[in-house]
Formats: structure tokens, C-alpha cells, sequence
């Protein structure tokens, strides 16, 4: 096939948003518009229309239509076949199918667009890629803005100690009847404890000019905590570049930081309700625990890819375990774990962690035991990694059976099982995409479900899948559809059981080792669940 544009349109012919594929015109491409509408027949439905050189391709949508102009040399059946996928791209960069949301999305489709189609011919891609690929989400870019913050909040504590310090200084000295240590003479400046208080430095010179902390560039900090190499060396140093973001803005928040959000948004579609789901019933389960002042925290964490047809794509589990001491008296401790986890599982420790008595002994201390842990702060003290492509490691297996029907739709039929029969998986939900405009007649059904005629998706929620309740189905119907419609389907869930087996057995004190009271609290969640 030979694509020469692809069109957004108003029934009236207006064109909202056009990208042409091959050379052409601004002019030629226009009248290949503007003629659109008028060979449009009142009363009549057609999928196609034809002139002696072009063929148009649309498909209405509510107020709008979906155009592709080709070629008349090209496949009628592979057009219609990308006509589809245009149309499939259009609600999900776009809330509501009307101009106005249109012209506001209208770059992120014209880069939808693009991954479709290349020199005028369709390239071998699905809705999931097409979303992966326009996201172009950065892990190696959250990690530098993580670390580029733990700088800057080093630079800021280092100056406070450093301005106390002087403050301290120009106190004994006054009490001495000796000069002010206010300023340090020379080159070097001074820092002014009653002007840090208002994010100021004060100079040398006398002349105090306020600067404000949040305006010293990057740089700058980085260099001040570069400087404090003797705090550097023996403090442990927290959210290195396996830190996960969230403790960094949750600390920065802490501290009285306005911060941007780091956390990339949601695209609309089915990804984006089951990411919505997962991320409340996350909250859900953390809401109401007590925390000791020693506090242990198990974040387990989920990336499934799987076939249509069985067979694993991706199987990701990594996770974080972290310690939070509000007490003093408890700075000086060992956590013993449990050494029952999954085989295969790799584990890596902190820096300043002692490798030696873990591996020994599955304990996690500092390789200082003189030296206590930071108080009222997360520490990542150690991170875990399993991946796999055996199916055994699936927690969860869903099938999905859609078949035609003989009358121009499918019969679905699905169905999940319980594989990790010692996890309880809470606030389920499977979201099942459907065509556009083509509401879906449900027959059967465990749990609850409901239909976004937004999104297009039928959401199936079941509220727990443990070893009493493992297994489920869903059956419905859908007119004016091919099985290829109801693909990827996309998972979320929540669990208080970490899939890796990471537990802790003991806290203790490194001198008497005498046992600390702790609180615990473990979560499982999903980043990305999909069967494509």
C-alpha cells in the first residue's frame, strides 16, 4: 500500500489535523481535502470512495471522521486494516472525540501517527508499542533527577551545619571579647545564621547580599558536597542511583521543598486504568499501618509481558527493602532476614552494608558497627532482582478465547487462574480493550465489571484471588469485531506478600543483641501486566 495522508475531519469537511507520508504539495494536498466532502453521497454508508487518481478511507467517528487518502493501486483490505489502528490511536491521546480536545492533543497524534506509518507504507506495529514509543519514558532520566536532587539537598544540609558552626564561633568569640568570626576575611565568605534562616549569605566585605538558596545553581551545590568529604565518607549515603524517586520527592517534601512532580503521567486508555486501580489500592494497603521506630519497608514489584498464545515475553520482579529509625537508642542495629526466598533471586546491598555478614549470616548491618543508621529517613539497605521466561514464575495466568461468531462478531471468553497459591491478590482488575462505539453484552461474570464508553475497555474487577477463590471467568459479546480487537489486555493488583520471599525474622541491637521492637510492612504491586 502507498498512504499518502491521514485526516481528521468534521462531517462539515473542516480538517482539524492532517500528516501527509509521501512528497507532495501544500496545495495539491489541500485539494485532495477540500474534495473529500463533496463525494460524500447523502443517505448512503460507505467505507470507501474513489476518484480517477485517489482513494479515500474513513471510518465515522461520532461527530468526526477518520480519512486515509491512497492510492488506488493499494490493498483495500490492508487500508481498512490501517484505517482501524488510526482509529484505535485517536482515543488515546484524545479525551472526548470533539475538535477542541483534538487540537490539544494534536502532536502527540501526529507522533502517533508517525510510528504508524513511514514513506507511505504501514509499519508492522500494535496500540501497546505505538503507546511505548510515543511515551518514550526514561529511566536513566528519573535516576539523573533523583540524583541531581540528593545533591542539592546534601549542598543544603552542609551549609546549615556549616552556618551553626560559625554562628557557634562568633558566639565563643564575643563572649571572649575577640573579633567576630562573622566574616572569614579575604577570598572566602562567611555564612550568616540569622540570614540563613531566610535562605541568605552573607559576605566578607560587610555588604550582605541576600541570595536565595533555591536560586544557587546545580553546580554550585554539587561542589559544596563534594567539599564535606569527611561527613561524606562515614555517613551512609542514602538513594544512590537504585534509590527509588518517590523516597527523594517524599524527603524533599519533608524538608519544605516545593518540588515538581517527577512522576510521568498516565496516558489515557486501558494502561492507564489499570496503573490508576493498582496505584490506589497501593495506597489502600499502606494507609493504616503503625509504625515502630524501627520500621521496615518491602517494596515488590512486577513487569509481565505474555502472549496471546502462551509463552513468556518478559518476567521482571525487583524490589526494595528500606529502614526507617525514629529512635536514637535504635541506630545501632541488625536486621536479620529470612534466607527462604525464591532460587535464582539476586541481591545486592548497600555500599556501606557489611557483604560478608550477609552472606553468612542473611544480616544486614553496617560494615562500621560503631557508626549508627541516619534517623527519620528512608535507607535503602538492599534491592533485589529476579527475571525469568519459565511460566512457573507467573503469578497469575490469564487466557483470553475470542472467536467469531459467524455473524460479524466475537464470542469472548476469558479466564484467570491462581498460580502463587501463597499470595492474596486484593483490588484485581483486568481491562479488556473493545472496539470503538460497540458496547459489549455480557453474559457471565465472577466479581463486578463496567464499561468505559469513553476508553473503550471493559473493566472486570474482582476484589480477591487467593488459594479459596483462584480461579474466574468471564464471559460476553461483541458485534462488528475480530479477535485482534480485544488485545493487549492489561492486569493490576496489589498484595501485602512480597513474591520474592524477602521477609524479616529479627531486629536487634549490635551489643546485646537484645531484640527491638519493629513494625514491618510489604507490598506487591504491578507496573506493567499486559497479554499482547
Amino acid at each position: 500500500m502507498v498512504l499518502i495522508a491521514a485526516a481528521v475531519c468534521t462531517k462539515n469537511g473542516k480538517v482539524i489535523l492532517s500528516r501527509q507520508f509521501v512528497e507532495m504539495t501544500k496545495a495539491r494536498i489541500e485539494g485532495l481535502l477540500a474534495a473529500f466532502p463533496k463525494l460524500m453521497t447523502a443517505g448512503k454508508q460507505h467505507t470507501y470512495v474513489e476518484t480517477d487518481s485517489v482513494r479515500y478511507v474513513y471510518q465515522p467517528m461520532e461527530k468526526l471522521y477518520m480519512l486515509l487518502i491512497t492510492t488506488k493501486a493499494s490493498n483495500i483490505l490492508e487500508d481498512l486494516e490501517t484505517l482501524r489502528l488510526f482509529s484505535k490511536v485517536i482515543p488515546e491521546y484524545s479525551h472526548s472525540l470533539d475538535e477542541k480536545e483534538i487540537v490539544e492533543n494534536a502532536f502527540n497524534l501526529i507522533f502517533a501517527f508517525d510510528e504508524i506509518v513511514a514513506l507511505g507504507y504501514r509499519e508492522s506495529v500494535n496500540l501497546a508499542q505505538i503507546k511505548t514509543f510515543v511515551e518514550m519514558d526514561s529511566h536513566e532520566e528519573k535516576v539523573y533527577q533523583a540524583v541531581r536532587q540528593t545533591q542539592e539537598r546534601e549542598a543544603r544540609q552542609k551549609m546549615r551545619e556549616k552556618a551553626k558552626e560559625l554562628q557557634r564561633q562568633r558566639m565563643e568569640a564575643s563572649k571572649r571579647g575577640g573579633p567576630s568570626l562573622g566574616g572569614m576575611g579575604g577570598r572566602s565568605g562567611g555564612f550568616s545564621a540569622d540570614s540563613f534562616g531566610s535562605s541568605g549569605v552573607s559576605s566578607s566585605s560587610g555588604s550582605s547580599a541576600a541570595i536565595g538558596i533555591t536560586s544557587i545553581d546545580v553546580e554550585t551545590k554539587s561542589k559544596a558536597a563534594a567539599s564535606s568529604k569527611p561527613t561524606s565518607r562515614n555517613a551512609l549515603k542514602l538513594g544512590g542511583k537504585s534509590k527509588d524517586v518517590d523516597s527523594f520527592v517524599d524527603q524533599l517534601k519533608s524538608e519544605g521543598e516545593k518540588i515538581a512532580n517527577l512522576a510521568p503521567v498516565a496516558p489515557a486508555g486501558s494502561s492507564s486504568a489499570a496503573a490508576s486501580a493498582s496505584a490506589a489500592a497501593k495506597a489502600a494497603i499502606s494507609a493504616d499501618i503503625h509504625k515502630e521506630s524501627v520500621h521496615l519497608k518491602i517494596e515488590d514489584k512486577l513487569v509481565v509481558r505474555l502472549g496471546r498464545d502462551g509463552g513468556v515475553q518478559q518476567f521482571e520482579n525487583s524490589g526494595l527493602l528500606t529502614l526507617r529509625i525514629s529512635d536514637e537508642a535504635y541506630g545501632r542495629l541488625l536486621l536479620k532476614l529470612s534466607p527462604n526466598h525464591i532460587q535464582g533471586l539476586q541481591l545486592q546491598t548497600h555500599p556501606n552494608v557489611d557483604k560478608e555478614l550477609f552472606k553468612s549470616r542473611t544480616t544486614i548491618g553496617l560494615k562500621n558497627l560503631g557508626k549508627p543508621f541516619p534517623l527519620n529517613t528512608d535507607v535503602g539497605v538492599l534491592k533485589w532482582r529476579f527475571v525469568s521466561q519459565d511460566e512457573s514464575a507467573i503469578p497469575l495466568t490469564i487466557n483470553c478465547w475470542p472467536s467469531d461468531n459467524g455473524e460479524g462478531g466475537c464470542d469472548v471468553n476469558i479466564e484467570y487462574e491462581l498460580e502463587a497459591q501463597q499470595l492474596e491478590l486484593q483490588d484485581v482488575a483486568i481491562v479488556i480493550p473493545l472496539p470503538m462505539n460497540v458496547q459489549p453484552s455480557v453474559a457471565e461474570y465472577d466479581g463486578t465489571y463496567n464499561y468505559d464508553s469513553r476508553k473503550h475497555v471493559l473493566q472486570w474487577h474482582i476484589p480477591i484471588i487467593d488459594a479459596a477463590n483462584k480461579s474466574g471467568s468471564m464471559e460476553f459479546s461483541c458485534s462488528a469485531s475480530i479477535p485482534g480487537d480485544f488485545f493487549p489486555l492489561q492486569v493490576s493488583f496489589v498484595s501485602k506478600t512480597p513474591y520474592a520471599g524477602v521477609v524479616a525474622q529479627d531486629v536487634v541491637q549490635v551489643d546485646s543483641e537484645a531484640a527491638i521492637k519493629y513494625s514491618s510492612e510489604s507490598i506487591l504491586f504491578v507496573e506493567k501486566y499486559e497479554i499482547v
